[in-house]
């Protein structure tokens, strides 16, 4: 049973996530690979939107998803995106990457293969993933501009989808460390991060929600 208390930091940390971007027509949509569908939901909903004409939906698998989508996490998104109506012709998968940096990295080569030249992107992640990976987006390729987006849920609504409260608040406590540790290791340009969510975070991790918590010596 998670406390009032412990639900408290971990909404003060989802809002920090949270970036709150206007969406604007871009070069490309990219899809972050994850265990949540949402992100294919949100993707397909822009591009019917006429605010990109091409997807990039990336990601392999990982313990998290192995299981829920076993062909891979951008084949699936591909499929959601399919029978959302979005055109096979539109859509572009990327199914190698394990991890934020290879998103960004192996999509911008799939772009640059395909013969997209891309100035803007439309970045769709989960929702308490959408500072972590605008800030690495800014240092991994910084030469296009960057719009964040994801499913506009509150943290209690989102946690209802998913139907796992301590698995999305561990994951929360890991973005949170990424944001505060990426930046020293050449990974993400510096985020300004209220005390009270450092505050909020620290107590969560000494609650135990520690899962997604990177050792010290991984860089990935």
């Amino acid at each position: 049973m998670i406390s009032a208390e412990a639900y408290e930091d971990a909404r003060l940390l989802w809002d920090y996530h949270r970036m709150h971007h206007a969406p604007r027509v871009s070069s490309v949509v990219i899809g972050l690979g994850s265990h949540d569908l949402g992100v294919a939901d949100v993707a397909a909903h822009l591009y019917h939107q006429g605010l990109a004409p091409v997807l990039v939906f990336t990601g392999a698998t990982s313990p998290t998803t192995r299981m829920r989508m076993p062909r891979g996490e951008a084949v699936h998104y591909r499929e959601r995106a399919l029978e959302l109506g979005v055109p096979d012709e539109a859509i572009l998968v990327e199914p190698r990457a394990t991890n934020t940096g290879e998103n960004i990295e192996f999509s911008r080569q799939v772009l640059a293969d395909a013969g997209v030249a891309v100035s803007s992107v439309l970045l769709v992640s989960k929702p308490y993933e959408e500072r972590r990976s605008y800030a690495m987006m800014r240092k991994l390729w910084p030469t296009v501009d960057v719009i964040s987006a994801s499913t506009h849920m509150k943290l209690h609504e989102y946690v209802e989808t998913i139907g796992d409260a301590s698995m999305v608040i561990d994951m929360i406590v890991g973005a949170l460390q990424r944001v505060l540790v990426f930046p020293g290791r050449n990974l993400a340009i510096p985020q300004d991060v209220p005390q009270e969510v450092v505050e909020a975070y620290e107590r969560l991790a000494r609650q135990g929600f520690t899962s997604r918590l990177m050792p010290v010596a991984e860089k990935t």
